[in-house]
C-alpha cells in the first residue's frame, strides 16, 4: 500500500492540525485536489491510504484540532472522489459517525459539517448508513450546545431530503429502532421523531401506516408532553393517519385497538380525548375485525361516560351506543363473558359507588340488559359471577342505578329457579344489612312489583319470611312490607283482590298466604285483617293481645295505622261506618283500637274524631239510645239485634268459625302461637326492655309517613291498655 505521508505534504498535514480553522479549511482544499488527481489517475489504493492517514493519525487522535482537522479531510476527500465515492464510504463514513460522540463540543459540530457535506456529494449511496446516521443525529438532537444542535438540523434536513427520493431506504430495517425511542421524554429527541414519522409517511412508496402499531402508542404518549409545540406535532401526525385509516381498505385495528384501550384511561385530559375518538373511529370501520377486542374497547369506553370533560363524554356516549348497536354472534370469537366481566366491573366502579361514576354504572347496567335480552343462555352461565355484584349495587346512592339493577334481576328472574333464588338472596341482604331496608326497601319492592307480578313478589316473600329464624328481622321486615301493601300504588291490584277475600276464592288464598307471615306483627295482621274485611277476626286479634305485645313499638305502629286510616286507601272503610248495623265488627275494631291508645296521643284524638263523625240517623231507633253516661261504644250492644254475626254484612251459618273456606279459629290460633314465640325471644335477649326506646326509633325509620314522638305517645302504663283490651 502506499505511503500516504509521501502523497501529502508535510506542511499541509500541519496546518490541517492547526488551532486555525481557516488553515484547516485551506489544507482541505489541498487535500480535496490531491484526492481528484488520484480518482482521475484510477488510484484507489493511495485515495484508501490518504483515507487511513486522515482516520487513524486525525480523527483519532487525543489531540482535539487534529480530529477537527481529520474530520474536514475527510469530508474534502469525499468531494474529491465525486461520484467514486460511493466504495470509499466504509471507510469515510464510520470515523465521522464516532466522532458525534465525542466530549469536545467543537468537534461534535465539525462532525456534522463534515457528514452534511459527505451526504451532499454521495446521496443515495449514503443510505446504507442510515441506521448509524439516524441513531446519531437522534443523540445530536438532544445535545447540550445549542451550535451541535443547529448543526444536527441541517444535516437532518438533508438526510430526509434524500431518504424520501431514495428507492433504497428499508421502511423495515428502520422501525425497530423508531419503536426502542419513541419512549424517550427529551423534548428534542421527541420533536425529531416526530419529524421523521411525519416525512416519512409523506412517501408514497413507503407505507407508514402498515407500521402504525409499533409506534402508535409513542405518539399518544406525546401527547402529555408538557411543551404544546410537541403535543401540536403529535396530534397533527396522529390526525393524519386516523384520515388514512379511514381512507385505507386494510388495517390492522386489533393492535391499535390494544394501544387505544389502555391511552383511554391516560391521567392527561388531552390524551384520553383522542384516544376515545380514534376508539369511535375504530368501531365505525372496524367491523369483524373488532369482535376479539369488543371487552377490551367497552373497558375503556365505560368509564369515560363519567369523565369531568364534557367533549370526552360526549365521544364515549356515542361510541358505547355504536358498539352496542354492533351485531356479533359468540360462535364467531365474541366473548360474552369478558364483556359480561367488564359490565359487572363498571357497575360496581372500583368498588366506588358515588355520584362521580354513576353515568358509568347505568350504562353498564344496560349493557347487562343487553346481553340478557340478546344472549341470555350464555348470559345464566355466569350468573355466579355476576349476581353478588348486582345486589351489592342495591345499595348505590342512585335511584337510577338501582332501578336498572332490579331490571336486571327481573331479567334474570323469569325463570323460576331464578325468581326464588332471587328473593332469598334479597331477604338475605336485608337482614345482615340494615340501612338496605331502611333506604332502599320501599323502592326495591316496589318496584319487583311492577317487573314480576307484585302478587308473585308478595307470596314469595311471606313463604320466606314465615320460617324465618330471627324474628326480630322478620318483624321489621312484614312491617315495610305491610306499609308498602298500604300506600303503593304499584300494589293497588293486590289492595282490590284483598278486598274480595270473603267473597272471593282468589283474594282468599292470597289472604291465606300472607296471614302466615304477617303473624310476625300485631299490627301488620290488624292491617291486614282492616284491608282485607275480616273485621270480626281483627277484633279478635285486638281481643287477644296481651301486656307484653303494647309495647312503645306497638303504639308506633298504631299510631300509622290510624293515620293511614285517614288516607284515600282506606276510604271505603270509612264509608262502611255510615251502616252501623251492617259493619258491626268493624265498629267493635276500630272502638278496640281507640281503647289501646293513650287518651292524650295524636292518634286517639284522630280515631275519636273520626267514630265521632258518623252521623245519628246511621243507627236505628234502638241504637241511638244513649246510656246516662254517655259511653259511645254501648251501642254495640245494640247493634248485635239477636242475629250471630260472622263477618260484618253476612249472617253466619257455622258459628263464625269459618268464612269463604277462611278457618279464623286456625288463624287466631297460627298468630298467637307466633305472638308467643316473640314473646318468649324477647325475654331472652339481654337488656331488650331498656332498648325498648331505641328499637323504636329503628322501626320508625323503616316506615313512612310521619315519625310520632314518645312524648306525643304519652306511653304511661301498657298494663293497663292490657286491661282495657280484656274489658273491652
Amino acid at each position: 500500500m502506499a505511503d500516504a505521508s509521501s502523497l501529502i505534504p508535510a506542511a499541509v498535514l500541519r496546518n490541517l492540525a492547526d488551532k486555525l480553522y481557516e488553515k484547516r479549511k485551506n489544507a482541505a482544499l489541498d487535500i480535496e485536489g490531491i484526492v481528484k488527481q488520484l480518482a482521475t489517475a484510477g488510484d484507489h489504493d493511495k485515495i484508501t491510504a490518504v483515507i487511513n492517514l486522515l482516520t487513524t493519525e486525525f480523527t483519532y487522535s487525543p489531540q482535539a484540532n487534529h480530529r477537527k482537522g481529520g474530520l474536514i479531510g475527510l469530508a474534502a476527500a469525499t468531494v474529491g472522489l465525486t461520484s467514486e465515492a460511493a466504495q470509499h464510504l466504509e471507510q469515510i463514513v464510520p470515523p465521522v459517525l464516532n466522532s458525534f460522540s465525542d466530549q469536545d463540543s467543537r468537534v461534535r459540530y465539525y462532525a456534522c459539517e463534515a457528514l452534511y457535506n459527505i451526504a451532499k456529494v454521495v446521496r443515495g449511496d449514503f443510505i446504507i448508513f442510515f441506521n448509524q446516521i439516524f441513531d446519531a443525529l437522534c443523540k445530536l438532537s438532544a445535545d447540550s450546545d445549542a451550535n451541535v444542535q443547529s448543526a444536527a438540523h441541517l444535516l437532518d434536513r438533508l438526510v430526509k431530503d434524500i431518504v424520501t427520493e431514495s428507492d433504497q431506504f428499508s421502511i423495515e430495517e428502520f422501525i425497530p429502532l423508531l419503536r426502542e425511542r419513541m419512549n424517550v421524554l427529551n423534548p428534542y429527541v421527541r420533536q425529531f421523531l416526530v419529524g421523521w414519522i411525519t416525512v416519512l409517511d409523506s412517501v408514497p412508496d413507503i407505507d407508514m401506516l402498515g407500521f402504525l402499531p409499533d409506534f402508535l402508542d409513542g405518539l399518544f404518549n406525546m401527547l402529555s408532553d408538557s411543551s404544546h409545540e410537541i403535543r401540536q406535532q403529535a396530534d397533527s401526525a396522529l390526525s393524519e393517519f386516523l384520515q388514512e385509516i379511514k381512507n385505507s381498505p386494510s388495517v390492522d385495528y386489533g393492535r391499535m385497538a390494544e394501544i387505544l384501550v389502555q391511552r383511554a384511561g391516560s391521567p392527561d385530559e388531552f390524551t384520553r380525548l383522542t384516544a376515545i375518538t380514534w376508539i369511535n373511529e375504530f368501531v365505525k370501520l372496524g367491523g369483524d375485525q373488532l369482535v376479539p377486542y369488543y371487552a377490551d374497547i367497552l373497558g375503556a369506553i365505560l368509564p369515560c361516560i363519567s369523565d369531568k370533560e364534557e367533549k370526552i363524554r360526549v365521544v364515549a356516549r356515542e361510541t358505547n351506543e355504536e358498539l352496542r348497536a354492533l351485531k356479533a354472534d359468540p360462535a364467531e370469537a365474541f366473548d360474552v363473558g369478558a364483556i359480561l366481566s367488564i359490565a359487572r366491573r363498571c357497575s360496581f366502579l372500583h368498588g366506588q359507588l358515588s355520584s362521580e361514576w354513576e353515568a358509568t354504572r347505568i350504562e353498564a347496567l344496560h349493557w347487562m340488559s343487553t346481553l340478557l335480552n340478546k344472549y341470555r343462555t350464555e348470559v345464566l352461565q355466569y350468573l355466579n359471577d355476576i349476581f353478588d355484584t348486582l345486589l351489592k349495587a342495591l345499595s348505590d346512592p342512585s335511584d337510577e342505578v338501582v332501578l336498572l339493577v332490579l331490571d336486571v334481576h327481573a331479567c334474570i328472574a323469569k325463570d323460576p329457579q331464578h325468581f326464588r333464588q332471587l328473593v332469598v338472596f334479597l331477604v338475605h341482604n336485608f337482614r345482615v344489612d340494615n340501612s338496605l331496608l331502611e333506604k332502599r326497601g320501599a323502592l326495591i319492592i316496589r318496584r319487583l312489583c311492577v317487573l314480576l307480578n307484585a302478587e308473585r313478589v308478595y307470596r314469595e316473600l311471606s313463604t320466606i319470611l314465615e320460617g324465618e329464624s330471627d324474628l326480630d328481622f322478620a318483624s321489621i321486615m312484614v312491617q315495610a312490607l305491610n306499609l308498602i301493601l298500604l300506600t303503593s300504588s304499584e300494589l293497588s291490584e293486590i289492595r282490590d283482590l284483598l278486598k274480595q277475600s270473603l267473597v272471593n276464592p282468589a283474594g282468599k288464598d292470597l289472604y291465606v298466604s300472607l296471614y302466615a307471615s304477617w303473624c310476625h306483627s300485631p299490627m301488620a295482621i290488624i292491617s291486614l285483617c282492616l284491608l282485607a274485611q275480616t273485621y270480626q277476626h281483627a277484633s279478635a286479634v285486638i281481643q287477644s293481645l296481651v301486656e307484653e305485645d303494647i309495647n312503645v313499638k306497638f303504639l308506633v305502629q298504631l299510631d300509622k295505622l290510624i293515620r293511614l286510616l285517614e288516607t284515600p286507601i282506606f276510604a271505603y272503610l270509612r264509608l262502611q261506618l255510615l251502616e252501623p248495623g251492617r259493619y258491626t265488627w268493624l265498629f267493635k275494631a276500630l272502638y278496640g283500637l281507640l281503647m289501646l291508645l293513650p287518651q292524650q296521643s295524636a292518634a286517639f284524638k284522630i280515631l275519636k274524631t273520626r267514630l265521632k263523625a258518623v252521623p245519628s240517623y246511621s243507627f236505628n231507633g234502638e241504637q241511638l239510645k244513649k246510656t246516662s253516661s254517655g259511653n259511645p261504644y254501648q251501642f254495640l250492644h245494640h247493634m248485635s239485634g239477636g242475629s250471630q254475626i260472622s263477618e260484618d254484612g253476612d249472617i253466619a251459618m257455622d258459628g263464625g268459625n269459618s268464612h269463604n273456606g277462611i278457618n279464623f279459629v286456625a288463624r287466631l290460633q297460627q298468630f298467637q302461637q307466633m305472638q308467643h314465640q316473640h314473646r318468649v325471644h324477647f325475654k331472652t335477649q339481654p337488656l331488650s326492655r331498656k332498648s325498648s326506646s331505641s328499637s323504636s326509633k329503628e322501626v320508625q325509620r323503616q316506615e313512612e309517613p310521619r315519625r310520632p314522638q314518645l312524648s306525643e305517645l304519652n306511653v304511661v302504663a301498657p298494663s293497663r291498655s292490657s286491661k282495657r283490651v280484656q274489658g273491652s
